[in-house]
């Protein structure tokens, strides 16, 4: 058994068992792909994949059991060398960090600043992606945090803390009624065009809980993947916008009014990092920055 088994049988199951993609992305032939993985199943005495011929279809149970050790494996592996490089060069590496547009535009840029200051030699890098990106990229070791309201909470391999709690709120172009006589009830609200997130994004499952349980159906015109085109839809009058309170910043939104709403209940931003992952100090640092974090409404 060596190393290189190992990664063979996480990239087979990260490329969905194609092994040509496998040998791409390890840099090797499709067929020495398929040997290392006759050789370590014959070394265990068990078969880990199902096969339709020559073609791998899926994992057995005996492979399913196989995959959390196998994972533990490289993992501490990668943490040995993390360990070694934090021991050499304490505050020069990279920091990766994997978060949605809301967070990377609007929430991090202070603490980014904060970090940068502390660690300038520290390479950091974001990937918007999302939650369930997020999400992916944290299991397979990619990046060192996640950040975002869904998906990171309930992974039991995954380590989530709050980051900071929210609330949507309504936008409309100055001269809207609404920005004269805000709605007071939901089916005030309902009776408008609304453009808002895409599903899975900044709060989206309450907003569609919320008119579920009140028996409304809202014409919901336009989704986004995130609040900058939403407001420059609503600019445009395409409809009222729903989206993350912390997205409007009155000194660049002057096209727009702001009304603030508690329909939707609170929504939680989750930081969270892999159970199994040696954390450098710099990235425990980051972390420290973003418990400090305190949102502020503009209310």
């Amino acid at each position: 058994m060596n190393f290189q088994q190992l990664k063979i049988i996480r990239e087979t199951i990260n490329q969905q068992f194609n092994l040509s993609l496998v040998a791409t992305a390890l840099n090797t032939s499709a067929s020495g792909v398929s040997k290392h993985i006759r050789d370590f199943e014959d070394e265990l005495g068990v078969i880990i994949f199902e096969r339709h011929g020559k073609r791998i279809l899926g994992l057995t149970e005996a492979g399913q059991t196989l995959l959390g050790t196998v994972e533990q494996i490289l993992g501490g592996t990668q943490a040995l060398h993390r360990l070694a490089q934090e021991l050499k060069q304490p505050d020069i590496g990279t920091l990766s960090i994997a978060t949605t547009h809301t967070q990377a535009r609007y929430i991090l840029p202070p603490i980014v600043t904060k970090f940068k200051q502390q660690f300038p030699k520290v390479h950091l890098i974001l990937h918007q992606a999302s939650p369930t990106e997020i999400m992916g990229m944290l299991l397979r070791g990619e990046v060192d945090i996640g950040i975002a309201t869904e998906a990171l909470s309930h992974t039991p391999e995954l380590n989530a803390v709050v980051f900071y709690t929210w609330q949507h709120c309504l936008i409309v172009p100055k001269q809207h009624l609404l920005a004269r006589r805000p709605p007071k009830t939901l089916a005030d609200l309902h009776l408008y065009d609304l453009i808002t997130y895409h599903e899975g994004f900044t709060g989206r499952a309450n907003i569609d809980l919320t008119f579920q349980q009140a028996g409304l159906n809202p014409n919901i015109v336009l989704s986004a993947l995130d609040a900058d085109v939403i407001k420059t839809y609503v600019e445009l009058g395409m409809g009222v916008g729903i989206m993350a309170e912390t997205a409007f910043l009155p000194q660049r939104d002057v096209l727009l009014e702001r009304i603030p709403i508690a329909f939707f209940g609170k929504n939680t931003t989750w930081l969270a990092t892999k159970r199994v992952q040696l954390l450098r100090h710099f990235t425990d640092v980051f972390i420290t920055l973003c418990q400090e974090y305190k949102y502020k409404s503009i209310d």
